[in-house]
């Protein structure tokens, strides 16, 4: 993929609206407005916000394998993937519900805004993922958020029968699944990141213990 500098790059790697793309804008000109304040992102990304967050994240949309049910976003942190894929939802599967778990009180008020601002199919549920009500997810997401040994009794928790995980991952990915596998057994792709030369996507499935 070209690298994405901009709204005009970001629309023709992923094909989306003009509408998709104004929502991408104002989702982030109040995330470098609330930034400041309550740490969203690295303030080292704030000018590469297309291409850092917004690009990384919407690779996941086409990877997915369904578009319909709930799509449940773990660590959402400052939206990234999950507004990303709701914003993106809104025009191309209007009926796909968009769960964000943040269990930081701050980052949820901000989630909570774009969603209401965009009027979004999406709500946060600010819990921690493990405590968290079991939520019957067909796709679930998170980035860089715990290692796998961490993660998986957590996907295993709220996957839905024949879900699937799109996890963003960086170096020291092939440690983490070797050490994984000595207690769960699952299907695992690795995909290339579009975004990051030293990153990977992983697509998960059939999450269960060894």
């Amino acid at each position: 993929m070209s690298a994405v500098h901009n709204r005009s790059d970001f629309r023709s790697a992923f094909d989306v609206s003009r509408e998709t793309v104004e929502s991408l804008e104002w989702f982030e000109q109040l995330l470098l407005r609330w930034n400041p304040r309550i740490n969203l992102i690295a303030k080292s990304t704030e000018t590469s916000v297309w291409s850092r967050h917004f690009a990384d994240s919407a690779q996941l949309w086409p990877l997915a394998k369904s578009h319909s049910g709930r799509w449940v976003d773990l660590g959402s942190g400052g939206g990234f993937p999950g507004l990303v894929i709701a914003i993106i939802a809104r025009q191309q599967a209007p009926a796909l519900e968009t769960i964000l778990v943040e269990s930081d009180a701050r980052k949820s008020a901000f989630l909570i805004s774009v969603i209401a601002g965009l009027s979004l199919n999406a709500r946060v549920l600010t819990e921690r993922a493990e405590t968290l009500d079991r939520q019957q997810a067909t796709t679930i997401s998170a980035r860089a958020l715990a290692p796998l040994r961490v993660l998986f009794p957590i996907l295993e928790r709220h996957l839905a029968p024949g879900g699937e995980c799109l996890l963003l991952k960086g170096a020291g990915v092939e440690s983490e699944l070797t050490e994984v596998s000595r207690i769960w057994d699952s299907r695992v792709e690795k995909i290339s990141s579009r975004t990051d030369v030293s990153g990977t996507i992983l697509r998960i499935g059939d999450i269960r213990r060894a």
